[in-house]
């Protein structure tokens, strides 16, 4: 009597979370915020999750493709954030000046995708093609500007792809002191900084109302 009374074994709980990749990505970020990005792993990243090893692996193959995807979502983010600065100021200087502060305010807000973007890029792109076309496509947003703003001779004839080089040498520095915590608690230094960069920047690019059109003479 006793075994046809046996109680029935629970089926495992399934997993509630909806989308797993999209819990590795958020969990991954928040390791690399809390600990850095060498204390990734996808065995710690799904032991938080409480998930197996075999549905870790149904989504990255490895540590290097959790990140990558890590750096592509950021990518993707940065890109629209740059877009939307651009527009929504209306282009010319004061969208030049948006976009530099929408730069420095994701890598502000978005520390763990930052790092790992610029961080670990050159490494996880050479094995990423996504990845890869996904960083070019974000820093081809700064290419089109400068390449209308010099269209509209608002800025100088250079050559356009060292321009936009020398311009996201500028912020990066900013955005990587700032993250680094090298200029201080105080969110506003970083902010005053970036505007007065982006001021000077424009400054030093802007095309000079007595400068010689670039056309030939008739």
């Amino acid at each position: 009597m006793a075994g046809t009374h046996r109680r029935r074994r629970k089926p495992p709980v399934p997993y509630h979370h909806g989308d797993l990749r999209r819990a590795l990505l958020v969990e991954a970020a928040r390791t690399i915020r809390a600990e850095g990005i060498e204390a990734v792993t996808l065995r710690a990243v799904g032991a938080r999750l409480g998930v197996s090893r075999t549905a870790l692996y149904r989504h990255f193959a490895d540590k290097s493709a959790l990140l990558a995807a890590v750096a592509r979502e950021g990518f993707q983010r940065f890109r629209q954030d740059l877009i939307e600065a651009w527009t929504d100021a209306g282009g010319g200087r004061a969208g030049f000046t948006a976009m530099g502060r929408a730069y420095v305010h994701f890598a502000l807000a978005n520390s763990s995708h930052y790092r790992v973007m610029f961080g670990d890029f050159r490494d996880l792109s050479t094995r990423d093609p996504e990845l890869a076309a996904d960083a070019s496509a974000a820093f081809q947003v700064l290419v089109d500007a400068l390449i209308t703003l010099q269209s509209d001779s608002l800025i100088r004839p250079d050559e356009t792809g060292q321009l936009a080089r020398f311009i996201w040498a500028t912020v990066h520095g900013i955005a990587m002191l700032a993250i680094d915590g090298q200029l201080g608690p105080d969110p506003s230094v970083a902010g005053a900084l970036t505007q007065l960069a982006i001021e000077r920047l424009h400054t030093g690019i802007a095309l000079a109302r007595n400068e010689a059109s670039p056309q030939t003479a008739e």
